[in-house]
């Protein structure tokens, strides 16, 4: 009988480069939760701060050569501003769509970040919302959101208006405990991270469910908590398995494929702050970034805290046009990035 732990593993995806730095203010990023990619390649990264900290709440804007745009939005719930921001999205005419758990609603910007709209009141009634997380738009400029404390999933029109909603709290198929990132896929499914069930769930554009895939655990193709997942062309499933401090590739069909534990370097920012900032610069080149440590508990929480190139809290996956995997991590304030590798064809 062959194990999921008996698949070899296949490598699709390589290291490339790390973006951001941690920054309360201005370039670089403060516990970043999302970012959306538009399809000239300029990034825009939720920022949501630390809890009871209003400084660093904000969009930053950047690119994949470290160009930096600016940043827009700040704490605050009058329009245009942030509490809690989780997810950021575009729709096809570019338009920044953001969503705030604390004030329930979703906030749209045009390119710059100046606010054209928002909409959104709390609720469990159908189009009202619960502390929304993941969005994402389908080719009709649909937009899909993860109603997380309502546990289920709505669908609007790109003005708010609702549509249709599917879902409920649960562990069957179908249903959900605290759903968090979404995705559409190239074949119009919605592909959703089942935070509390410790799964991603498969439904066709109508809500009707089609698939599940993971189970809750610790070994290749199980998941503790996946906080977010992107799909490619091809049907691989990418996901932030959040509990686990990893990311994990999947076929289309839920088996395992490959998964990433971190290996971040030092991004342009950084580098550009410690060599400006020579006294840190200097303790940096003398410090043990590897150190062998005697683990009194056995959690991969502990490892990522203490080896800095590993993900800690890897939160968002997102694909741009080129296939390159983003990989958003708040408690280290960064973006790893990993390409298609040529190994794996």
């Amino acid at each position: 009988m062959t194990t999921v732990q008996d698949i070899p593993e296949v490598k699709i995806l390589e290291y490339r480069m790390t973006l951001g730095m941690t920054t309360m203010e201005g370039r670089g990023f403060y516990a970043p939760t999302d970012v959306g990619i538009a399809d000239d390649g300029r990034m825009y990264v939720a920022n949501r701060s630390l809890e009871n900290v209003t400084r660093g709440v904000r969009v930053t804007m950047c690119d994949i050569d470290s160009e930096y745009y600016g940043t827009f939005a700040a704490y605050g719930q009058s329009p245009g501003q942030f509490v809690w921001p989780s997810a950021c999205t575009l729709d096809s005419r570019g338009r920044v769509y953001v969503s705030d758990e604390a004030t329930h609603r979703i906030s749209v910007f045009d390119r710059e970040g100046t606010l054209l709209s928002s909409w959104g009141e709390h609720g469990a009634c159908e189009g009202q919302l619960d502390t929304p997380s993941g969005l994402a738009f389908d080719a009709a400029d649909n937009l899909y959101v993860a109603d997380t404390y309502n546990h289920r999933v709505q669908k609007f029109t790109a003005d708010g208006r609702f549509l249709i909603s599917f879902g409920s709290e649960g562990r069957g198929q179908g249903e959900f405990s605290l759903p968090w990132g979404l995705t559409v896929g190239a074949d119009g499914c919605v592909y959703v991270a089942d935070w509390g069930n410790d799964r991603i769930q498969k439904f066709a554009a109508d809500g009707t469910h089609l698939a599940s895939y993971g189970t809750s655990g610790r070994g290749d193709g199980e998941f503790h908590r996946p906080a977010g997942v992107a799909v490619d062309a091809n049907g691989y499933i990418y996901v932030a398995d959040w509990g686990n401090e990893r990311v994990q590739v999947l076929n289309s069909h839920g088996g395992f494929v490959q998964k990433l534990r971190g290996e971040a370097t030092l991004s342009a920012w950084a580098a550009n702050f410690l060599s400006v900032n020579v006294e840190e610069g200097a303790a940096r080149s003398r410090a043990n970034l590897e150190p062998e440590i005697d683990y009194f508990v056995d959690d991969p929480h502990e490892e990522s805290s203490h080896i800095e190139k590993y993900f800690w809290s890897p939160v968002s996956v997102k694909l741009d046009r080129d296939g390159n995997l983003y990989v958003t991590e708040s408690n280290r304030h960064r973006i790893q990035v990993y390409r298609p590798s040529a190994a794996g064809g």
